[in-house]
């Protein structure tokens, strides 16, 4: 139990520092001009690049909250003022939808993305992914980086997939849950886990990580981002929603790994 102390601080420290610094409380006052976009904590990077364009194409400020699906819906079901919600799956817009908390009219599928397993830059590890690999061997007495797969996304498919491959009863035992994909890639970049699972865009945006393998698709489910409007949405987000659907937006999505759906064989709604 010793042992594993100091990296459940650091995963709790890390998740304080991302709400810090991503205002992922959702808790904007409701009167506050433009677009607010809640987004799932995988999106940052790309969005964050974009954010410019969707204000010139809407002329108001648009400003993003990142941070576990699970949780950013949560936090509309409770009357967070969202304009725009972006789910790393379709479980958690599935759970607005059924509270008729989005306009269904309004929801697409946007982008797809890649499960990626990574090493920090100072560690040698290689471990080629396929049914049985020795996931646990090359951990030793250290940890797994991944985001909580009780609740969050990126940590479901990662489940997912080592169950599949006959592998995640050998470690169980040895994760370090983290409250969000980007927590999970920051132990790994800091050195503070050997190995993390992650999305393909995560590993690409973090320099201090690198991809040991790529988890095969047919491990785990189709790794979709669906975007709504809520219920409560300003007239300006349907404009940002459009952009973000269009030739512009997507070229900055594909550039950072992103998965054009078309091409991903799932269907837009």
């Amino acid at each position: 139990m010793k042992a594993t102390q100091p990296l459940a601080v650091a995963v709790s420290a890390l998740s304080l520092m991302s709400c810090m610094a991503t205002g992922a409380t959702g808790q904007a006052p409701a009167t506050a001009p433009g677009v607010l976009i809640f987004a799932a904590a995988s999106l940052q990077t790309a969005l964050d690049e974009l954010a410019p364009a969707m204000e010139r194409t809407t002329g108001r400020r648009v400003r993003t909250s990142y941070a576990a699906s699970s949780a950013l819906a949560r936090q509309i079901e409770s009357g967070a003022p969202a304009d725009l919600f972006i789910s790393a799956d379709l479980d958690w817009m599935d759970y607005l939808a059924a509270r008729k908390l989005i306009r269904a009219e309004s929801r697409i599928n946007l982008v797809g993305n890649e499960l990626v397993l990574v090493r920090s830059q100072g560690r040698n590890v290689s471990v080629k992914i396929g049914q049985g690999f020795p996931l646990a061997a090359s951990l030793g007495t250290e940890r797994l980086a991944l985001a909580d797969p009780s609740a969050v996304p990126a940590g479901r498919y990662a489940q997912a997939a080592l169950t599949t491959l006959g592998v995640w009863a050998s470690v169980a035992h040895k994760l370090a849950p983290a409250e969000n994909v980007r927590a999970a890639l920051m132990l790994v970049s800091r050195g503070e886990a050997p190995l993390g699972i992650v999305y393909r865009t995560d590993a690409l945006a973090d320099r201090g990580v690198v991809i040991v393998d790529a988890f095969p698709a047919n491990t785990h489910p189709a790794i979709v981002y669906p975007a709504a409007l809520t219920t409560s949405a300003t007239s300006e987000s349907a404009r940002v929603l459009e952009f973000l659907r269009g030739a512009a937006a997507q070229a900055v999505f594909a550039r950072q790994g992103f998965v054009a759906l078309p091409d991903f064989g799932v269907r837009r709604e």
